[in-house]
């Protein structure tokens, strides 16, 4: 009896070009390609989703191995697809350093960092809680499978083998780069309001006391309010970002 393997190359190749999709966009993405989850759990839940996705998607790759430059031009292809849909999510859950920046700064903790454990590097304190909240809140409220949804979805909106079009990425990237930033904003309404009007009052109170140590007063008073407010309206704050942050995924996954 003889046994054909021909198929064998060809179907690692095509395995190999639905890893190179899935494992950049999983290397991006929220939650699951954070520093702090180890390489080799990033690279098995990658493997195990390329598992799942390559029947699905299997015909809709035409690959002629004897060809390696249409093979390395494809590759080159699925990564920037995988890379312009993880580079979409990350660009979301920014959204909250930029909030936790601007409440930092009306409260007077600007100055205080320390090492954000979703990106490596210094950022605010308020910022780096927030951002660690926000991907809690991903797994607690099951926001991930839209992450997978996103993933089996892009193979609707970016066929392989075509280049991703680049006035279409161009628009999302814009598109997601000003939500993110409006909607920093946005959560962080209530602290620009009470910076102002505390601001204004130490002001007020400091031509009627001149002999006041203002300084002193204010900035342990503008903490503990602060501090006040955000326990206040920290559920509504993360209820809006998720909200967001399901619109973006919904964007990059529009039949889920």
């Amino acid at each position: 009896m003889r046994i054909d393997i021909s198929f064998l190359p060809v179907l690692a190749a095509t395995y190999l070009l639905v890893f190179a999709r899935i494992g950049t966009m999983m290397m991006l993405l929220p939650g699951l390609g954070e520093i702090a989850i180890p390489m080799r759990l990033r690279l098995t839940v990658a493997l195990i989703l390329a598992a799942v996705l390559f029947p699905l998607h299997r015909a809709a790759y035409q690959i002629d191995i004897r060809s390696l430059a249409a093979l390395v031009t494809m590759l080159v292809q699925e990564i920037m697809i995988g890379a312009v849909l993880g580079i979409a999510a990350r660009l979301a859950i920014s959204a909250l350093q930029l909030t936790g920046a601007i409440v930092a700064q009306q409260l007077g903790l600007g100055f205080v960092t320390s090492v954000d454990p979703t990106l490596g590097q210094q950022g605010v304190i308020i910022g780096n809680f927030l951002a660690m909240l926000g991907v809690v809140l991903i797994f607690a409220t099951d926001t991930h499978y839209l992450v997978i949804a996103a993933l089996n979805d892009s193979y609707t909106i970016f066929a392989p083998g075509e280049m991703p079009p680049m006035g279409d990425v161009a628009a999302l990237a814009s598109r997601t780069v000003a939500g993110a930033f409006r909607i920093g904003v946005q959560l962080s309404a209530p602290f620009l309001v009470f910076g102002i009007l505390f601001n204004v009052g130490l002001g007020v109170l400091s031509r009627l006391m001149p002999q006041m140590q203002v300084f002193f007063v204010g900035v342990p008073l503008s903490i503990l309010l602060g501090f006040l407010i955000l326990i206040v309206v920290l559920g509504a704050m993360m209820l809006g970002f998720l909200d967001y942050l399901q619109s973006v995924l919904r964007e990059i996954a529009p039949r889920a």
